[in-house]
């Protein structure tokens, strides 16, 4: 029986590849195309200089010199060294000043960060509406211009024409009737902290509750499984994952508050008497009140440097955290 035979197929011959490309050359970068990227931040970082630190450091220098309103128009102000701090070092109203200040940046933070912390917790536990409207309304509060919000609290608190005294009056409270709020100095004490607070819950707040959605839930799930209650799942859960977002937010309140002055410049220019008077307030109206820039220019270096002192503690709590957790 005959037997197949396969043909038998040609050898193939291995597929010769193409000869590889010589790779191309790069060209060395010029300096000229190194230097293009500074080149296009260079406006940026000039505008930042001349609109930050060069008014900082002509602060600096006015406050080392008798710099009245004679030099302001001619320009040649001659350098006294610390004369003008020790001046200002033995004033008895820059002391009282400094401890009115303490004290108002001390009711304010602490308000706004219990209030925010509970707004924060109640936003948490929202359904998504309520939650929508509740972080719209905040935003809005947040974005209300600082002058705008300013005019519509002395129009609240209006003698005649105010309406928490038209409430007060309609409650059977008659002695609020045509009350003048701000010719008492701790009512228009109290009526500004209100008006901060109100300004910077929101910020406090929206930012709080964004940290709290980075809580793992699964903690709170273990915590209530251990019989923890509710008080104490924050103090051992939420505000340990917190403390971090809760310093930051801190020392951003301290600066804000520390230098508030447009809320009480356009309110009360620090009145009635000093009820009001704070460090910024202090330094503008010794600047324009005597005509002498050079104290207004020191006492705003004595301002910037406790506002660095609060920023010097943050950073180093800050540090020392980063270092226990590695």
């Amino acid at each position: 029986m005959p037997v197949a035979v396969e043909p038998t197929s040609a050898p193939r011959t291995p597929r010769q590849r193409p000869a590889p490309r010589p790779a191309a050359r790069r060209k060395p970068a010029g300096r000229a195309h190194g230097l293009w990227p500074y080149a296009l931040i260079a406006p940026a970082i000039g505008g930042m200089l001349y609109l930050l630190v060069y008014p900082l450091v002509r602060a600096v220098l006015i406050s080392f010199q008798d710099f009245r309103l004679r030099q302001l128009i001619s320009g040649n102000a001659e350098f006294v060294g610390l004369r003008n701090y020790r001046t200002l070092l033995a004033d008895p109203r820059f002391w009282e000043v400094v401890r009115r200040t303490f004290l108002f940046m001390a009711v304010n933070v602490v308000l706004i960060m219990v209030i925010a912390t509970l707004v924060a917790l109640m936003v948490e536990r929202l359904r998504r509406v309520g939650r929508t409207v509740v972080l719209c309304s905040l935003v809005l509060a947040w974005a209300m211009p600082v002058v705008a919000a300013t005019t519509v609290f002395q129009w609240l608190f209006h003698s005649e024409f105010g309406i928490v005294n038209w409430a007060l009056t309609s409650l059977g409270l008659d002695s609020f009737e045509r009350y003048p709020w701000f010719a008492n100095g701790t009512a228009a004490f109290a009526i500004l902290v209100t008006l901060i607070v109100w300004q910077s819950v929101p910020f406090a707040a929206i930012t709080l509750y964004s940290a709290l959605t980075t809580v793992p839930l699964e903690l709170y799930e273990s915590a209530r499984l251990d019989g923890a209650g509710a008080g104490r799942i924050f103090r051992s859960v939420t505000f340990p994952m917190l403390r971090p977002i809760f310093l930051l937010v801190f020392s951003l309140e301290v600066i804000w508050t520390f230098k508030a002055f447009v809320q009480i410049w356009v309110m009360t220019r620090g009145g009635p008497g000093d009820a009001t008077t704070i460090l910024p307030v202090y330094a503008m109206q010794t600047a324009l009140s005597s005509q002498r820039y050079d104290l207004g220019s020191a006492a705003s270096m004595v301002t910037v440097v406790l506002m660095s002192g609060v920023l010097v503690l943050y950073f180093r709590q800050m540090f020392r955290q980063e270092d226990e957790t590695r």
